[in-house]
């Protein structure tokens, strides 16, 4: 192991304690920890740790995306990750396309490739690794491709220690097998089981363009099988001003549409994006001084949404207090379920004293205990923090109603709205699914109308997301379907209720998928470049 740290001005580097600093490193099996006392005033930069592993290009590895949104795929080292900067700065700057990830913050470079906190491979050569350190550092998983490497780095930078202080630099868990090493993260990593969700949200057909009668239309149309419908953006004026309800579109308000949810004996749900404001609010241009800048003074951006958004700085007693003076609305008017979007925002600039994966963990934490006793689902979020803190979470982007996004688009975001990666991720993903948090995959279309997904992609997109997740949601006036999509529906709520033993393989451009239905063993191939279930 090496640490990277000033003390004095001097930027220096040790793998053993010295005058400046006591390094506790255990080993224990396949568990690894590193403690560091400071014995004068430090500040850390980094901390590495170079594995012996070797992959040849057989070898299916992956690498876990900084957050939800993040492409996630197994493929072999030699494969190039997409990096924003491949692209014009002029329009990465202009639309704030660096604020979704880590490309801000990540030396993104063609000689490596990254994920965070989780690691493996599968193939000759097997691996996994996880972080246990996640409540203090990020650990980044990174493989140099020319050098054939594969490093750990624990992601320290911006923390200082007076004398006497400790800090936990690594703590992980390294296998050299992958099933060893999956079956030691299902025994570290647990929840309590959650109820599968099959539900409606507004977002996907109508967008913001919602308003009383379209959710009561399509609130009328669910039948008894539904168990959740979720009023998603656009009740609200701008993003921001939750308690300013839209008068225009809800001239009722609210309570009475959470009443008609419940009498027909469905949970009401509620998104909000709790850490952000857009600039058209009343709350960004009332409250200047709630909002997180860097230290050159501007405003933390978070991306191009809306009208262009900024991070609050929750370090500020008064942003906490009404972040949940918003939240305690909400669950006064009687919602159960509150989705919770764009929590990347809360980490994309320092505090004082704390890594990035410091700030997502309290701040996550701080949403848990606003809504202790109601149903979280996370988005845009940190995956190990979200550990604990939500009881579903989406693992992958916002679904597109194409396939994929433009050319450009899809060489250089990681974070883009692709139904093509999502399809993946959800996949990919699969095995943290009843582990550590409850997987959702986004939803299902199947509509002819406002929806450019081929035939083929509709009948994939409901079948992976019936079988690999825990919440399985449409935008979909139902009433709408005729009996070919409701037959659809039904063989989904089959597989989503009552599949077993599934599993997948990678084979190059395929994906093989296998489960159990109903005493039968089923396979199919995914096209994953067509978008395209093969029987």
């Amino acid at each position: 192991m090496n640490l990277t740290y000033m003390v004095s001005s001097k930027i220096k580097s040790t793998n053993c304690s010295n005058e400046d600093i006591l390094m506790i490193e255990k080993k224990e099996n396949n568990h690894i920890m590193l403690e560091i006392k400071a014995l004068k005033e430090v500040s850390l930069i980094e901390a590495n740790y170079l594995t012996d592993f070797k992959f040849n290009k057989k070898d299916l590895l992956f690498f876990n995306g900084y957050q939800t949104w993040t492409d996630s795929f197994e493929n072999n080292y030699l494969k190039l990750e997409h990096n924003l900067y491949r692209g014009k700065h002029l329009i990465v700057k202009k639309w704030a396309l660096d604020k979704y990830g880590d490309a801000s913050f990540y030396n993104y470079k063609l000689d490596k490739i990254h994920g965070y906190d989780l690691f493996y491979s599968k193939g000759e050569n097997q691996a996994f690794i996880y972080n246990l350190n996640y409540k203090n550092a990020y650990l980044i998983v990174e493989f140099k491709r020319f050098l054939k490497k594969l490093e750990l780095i624990s992601d320290i930078s911006n923390v200082s220690l007076k004398e006497g202080d400790s800090f936990n630099v690594f703590d992980f868990k390294m296998f050299n097998n992958y099933l060893v090493g999956y079956d030691s993260f299902k025994k570290d990593f647990s929840i309590n089981n959650c109820e599968k969700i099959f539900g409606y949200t507004s977002w996907y057909n109508y967008y913001q363009n919602i308003n009383e009668d379209i959710i009561k239309r399509d609130l009328k149309a669910l039948d008894s099988r539904f168990n959740l419908f979720q009023i998603d953006d656009g009740y609200e004026s701008f993003v921001g001003d939750w308690l300013d309800i839209d008068k225009n579109k809800f001239p009722n308000g609210l309570k009475n549409i959470v009443d008609e949810i419940h009498n027909k004996g469905l949970k009401a749900g509620i998104w909000l994006a709790p850490f952000v404001a857009e600039e058209k609010s009343k709350l960004f241009n009332e409250h200047k001084d709630w909002f997180k800048r860097y230290s050159n003074g501007k405003f933390v951006k978070c991306g191009c949404n809306w009208s262009g958004f900024y991070a609050l700085d929750i370090s500020k007693e008064e942003v906490k207090n009404y972040i949940k003076e918003c939240l305690d609305y909400f669950k006064n008017l009687g919602f159960d379920f509150f989705k919770l979007d764009f929590l990347y925002a809360v980490g994309l600039s320092l505090y004082n004293n704390k890594t990035r994966s410091q700030v997502q963990e309290e701040a996550y934490q701080f949403l848990k205990d606003c809504l202790s006793d109601k149903i979280i689902l996370g988005c845009g979020a940190t995956l190990f923090n979200s550990y604990k803190k939500f009881d579903y979470l989406r693992i992958g982007p916002d679904v597109s109603l194409k396939f994929d996004d433009v050319l450009y688009m899809r060489k250089m975001h990681r974070e883009r709205n692709s139904t093509k990666v999502t399809l993946q991720n959800t996949i990919y993903r699969s095995f943290i699914n009843n582990i550590m948090f409850n997987n959702d995959p986004d939803v299902f279309l199947l509509r002819d109308e406002n929806l450019e997904l081929s035939k083929e992609n509709r009948e994939a997109l409901i079948t992976i997301n019936s079988l690999f997740g825990n919440v399985l949601m449409t935008s979909d006036n139902i009433a709408t379907y005729d009996n070919e999509k409701k037959e659809l529906v039904n063989r989904a709520l089959d597989l989503f209720y009552k599949s077993k033993n599934k599993s997948f393989k990678t084979n190059k451009r395929y994906i093989v998928v296998s489960y159990d239905l109903n005493d039968v063993h089923y396979n199919f191939k995914y096209d994953k470049k067509r978008g395209k279930l093969i029987w």
